[in-house]
């Protein structure tokens, strides 16, 4: 199978109390450990990339980080999902083009802009394009900002994902979304649902599937856990 039929073929799990566990490298080392792990498939975080390149979340210039995408899937031979934030203010076309000349074969995309949330009618026309665009060549995630934009309503969130899922989008990521409401985004969402998890597994990535969960990433936890560590290995040479 092409790397694109692996990474649809993982989203379809065997037992619901087994979910897909996407660990965020940020350069190529780490995406090289994380392969070297038995991890099956990667989702570089958006925030992650951005410390390693010396930016600040959000902040990241397009060519840098699809250049960084670029290396870690050229690193590994697991297929690789890329955060590409809101899309860096791209056309559809231009974005997919781009993001296929890296290597990645998934992607998430944010919908709020500078903290705020768009509207939501609007953002589905967007994924429409995108999904006409790259056809059956990109798993798309579309992140649902409700949670840590300020609107903590369960339903609002569900109305989102049902307008992305209808554009196309492959799969529904309501980040931020408290483990106690993932039940009942379940029962309203079709498709698979990304959540959350912690360096620490509290909860378990084995909870979170059995509450709902279809995958669990990590955002920059990886990145940061293994910044601490330095730290830590730094005060003991000085």
């Amino acid at each position: 199978m092409s790397k694109i039929q692996t990474f649809r073929t993982l989203h379809r799990r065997p037992s619901p109390d087994d979910p897909l566990v996407l660990p965020g490298p940020w350069d190529a080392a780490s995406a090289r450990v994380l392969e070297e792990a038995g991890f099956p498939a990667l989702a570089t975080p958006s925030a992650g990339v951005a410390a390693a390149l010396g930016y600040e979340d959000g902040r990241t210039p397009a060519d840098e980080m699809f250049a960084a995408v670029a290396r870690i899937a050229r690193a590994v031979d697991v297929p690789v999902s890329a955060d590409i934030e809101g899309g860096y203010g791209l056309a559809p076309k231009e974005l997919v083009e781009r993001l296929l000349e890296t290597g990645a074969v998934g992607c998430n995309l944010e919908d709020s802009e500078a903290g705020v949330l768009t509207d939501p009618r609007r953002h589905a026309d967007w994924l429409a394009e995108v999904r006409y665009a790259a056809g059956d060549q990109l798993f798309v995630n579309a992140r649902v900002d409700t949670f840590v934009r300020g609107v903590p309503d369960p339903g609002r969130a569900i109305e989102r994902a049902a307008l992305y899922v209808a554009a196309g989008a492959d799969c529904v990521y309501p980040i931020g979304a408290p483990v106690d409401v993932l039940p009942l985004l379940r029962s309203g969402i079709q498709g698979p649902i990304n959540m959350h998890g912690t360096v620490t597994g509290d909860p378990s990535p084995t909870a979170l599937g059995g509450l709902g969960a279809t995958r669990i990433t990590f955002g920059p936890g990886l990145q940061r856990r293994a910044t601490e560590a330095l730290r830590e290995i730094a005060a003991h040479l000085n």
